[in-house]
């Protein structure tokens, strides 16, 4: 039960560190609790095994000296933890995460027995002793699993990272309340037509249609006071009704990417990595989808290799970002 999804390479995980781990549930069923609440006072209303759950977490330090527990956030599918391991452990963190996973899984399972023997109105007595209701006799309904297998974690290795963190872990109630009210800017589009391409793409598409967009395109040998005219330029005709449109490639197009976001202007941006099927935008491009003032496109499928971007890839970019902004036909890259 306690295979990890991500690892760190030459990292050992025994050893004194702070760590996020997100379990989810088995089918992404929402088992856990309810969402209550609108956007701006959102929680989770734990159901039966949301509390096993948040008390078999809490047991964790009972369990394992030297552990300590810094922040916690149930949801219905998922479940979020920030352990710090203050002391070297004799087992990896895979060991506590299993034995707590093992821990509320018994449990859920356990009732979950309970019920199916009710549901077939038997006495408890009875099902003790019956074979078929343990799950045994053919024909007998078996109870789901709690946890999908391994979990996935990150190690908090900088300054700064643990309040980010925390902030993030606590925030997902209010995160999945502005999802469910704009449905539409979170859904993830597998074909949209555009600049002569098929993109995957995330957030508002009706930022294509806007009359006046503008390209943005930086070298990286560009001198601070270019840049800066560069920016303020492209800000001045951002706040004048165009959308700004990005690969966000060099440090400057990353740069007046941010600015534009943090003033509210709307975002074109052109990625090379694809969605995987449960993607969530960050922080900063969140906001920005849920206010309508974002799109994401990406004209390759999603990978999990650490590849750095080609230069192939980033003339590609360029060329669909001045497609969109009605400056030039694009190149047709190769698939990665």
């Amino acid at each position: 039960m306690g295979g990890m999804l991500r690892r760190c390479a030459n990292w050992d995980y025994r050893q004194r560190g702070i760590y996020m781990v997100t379990l989810t549930v088995e089918g992404r069923r929402p088992l856990l609790g309810s969402l209550v609440g609108g956007e701006a006072a959102a929680s989770v209303a734990p159901s039966a095994a949301g509390e096993w759950v948040a008390a078999c977490w809490r047991e964790i330090p009972e369990r394992f000296p030297g552990v300590t527990l810094m922040e916690s956030q149930l949801m219905p599918d998922h479940f979020h933890g920030i352990v710090f391991v203050r002391e070297p452990q004799k087992k990896p963190l895979g060991a506590i995460v299993g034995a707590f996973k093992s821990h509320s899984t018994s449990l859920f399972l356990h009732a979950a027995r309970g019920e199916i023997h009710a549901a077939r109105g038997m006495a408890q007595d009875e099902a003790v002793l019956c074979p078929a209701a343990r799950g045994g006799g053919a024909g007998a309904p078996s109870p789901p699993a709690l946890w999908s297998p391994g979990f996935q974690d990150t190690i908090l290795f900088h300054k700064g990272q643990l309040a980010a963190m925390r902030a993030y872990v606590l925030d997902n109630p209010r995160r999945l309340a502005v999802k469910r009210a704009h449905p539409d800017l979170f859904r993830i589009v597998r074909d949209l037509p555009c600049a002569g391409a098929r993109f995957v793409a995330i957030g508002n598409h009706f930022l294509l249609a806007y009359p006046v967009k503008r390209q943005v395109q930086c070298s990286r040998s560009v001198a601070p006071e270019a840049l800066a005219g560069q920016e303020a330029e492209l800000l001045a005709a951002a706040r004048h009704g165009a959308v700004l449109v990005s690969p966000c490639i060099s440090p400057g197009e990353k740069r007046i990417a941010r600015t534009a976001l943090a003033a509210g202007r709307p975002l074109i941006v052109l990625l090379e990595n694809g969605f995987p099927p449960l993607y969530k935008p960050p922080k900063t491009y969140f906001e920005a989808c849920a206010a309508g003032r974002l799109l994401m496109l990406a004209p390759w499928p999603h990978h999990t290799d650490k590849r750095p971007i080609t230069r192939e890839q980033c003339l590609a970019l360029n060329s669909f970002a001045k497609a969109i902004a009605g400056e030039g036909e694009p190149c047709t890259p190769k698939t990665t």
